[in-house]
């Protein structure tokens, strides 16, 4: 029997929950869910429900990093058939740095699917920076390893990176009291969603890496 991935070891740890849905050809993807990277998976989730896209999440029940690249297929019978059925993916990340509170970073391999993203971002979170330059981009944020999940299906994906004020967490929502979620994260999932609806109602191709 072939030993057990570093990816399949975590699926088997107790608390892990590893869901999959099969839909729509464009994708979603947050296997750093949970405790992990907070409100991920509740991006992923929602934005995919809105638009009829397909979802791969996995929800870790603490804060234990595994770096993308051992995300491997080889490990999830689930995460293959979610590679094999997409065109096109936008994983949902979080990350954390210095001076970027306000900065979505949209790396990936698919730069003409980060591009459309962006312009959809950009008036409907004017309070943040949407980056898709990736000089501009730290390059351990970037997403463009061929090991990396986003890059996996047909046409590539955007890593799309989040830092804690948009996905609703640190000092800024300290206080909020609205119903549902903080403004740039309700306005996220909807730009999310509006992408999945555009592409899969266009002409796809021209939104694939070239």
């Amino acid at each position: 029997m072939a030993p057990m991935g570093a990816f399949a070891e975590r699926l088997a740890e107790p608390g892990v929950v590893e869901q999959c849905s099969l839909a729509g050809t464009f994708g979603f993807m947050a296997y750093h869910g949970g405790e992990l990277e907070k409100q991920t998976d509740v991006i992923a989730t929602e934005a995919a429900a809105s638009s009829g896209a397909s979802l791969y999440v996995v929800c870790h029940p603490a804060d234990d990093h595994i770096t993308s690249t051992l995300v491997r297929r080889a490990d999830s019978e689930l995460l293959d058939r979610f590679l094999d059925h997409v065109e096109v993916v936008v994983t949902v990340h979080g990350y954390g740095r210095e001076n970027m509170f306000t900065s979505l970073l949209l790396g990936g391999t698919n730069r003409p699917l980060a591009r459309a993203l962006r312009l959809l971002l950009e008036p409907a979170m004017p309070h943040y920076e949407i980056i898709d330059d990736l000089d501009r981009i730290p390059a351990g944020l970037r997403g463009l390893h061929d090991d990396n999940p986003v890059n996996l299906p047909r046409g590539g994906g955007v890593q799309l990176e989040l830092p804690p004020r948009a996905r609703g967490l640190g000092p800024r929502w300290a206080e909020w009291r609205g119903d549902g979620h903080v403004p740039p994260m309700t306005a996220l999932i909807d730009r999310l969603a509006a992408l999945a609806r555009e592409w899969s109602g266009g002409d796809g191709a021209a939104r694939r890496a070239p």
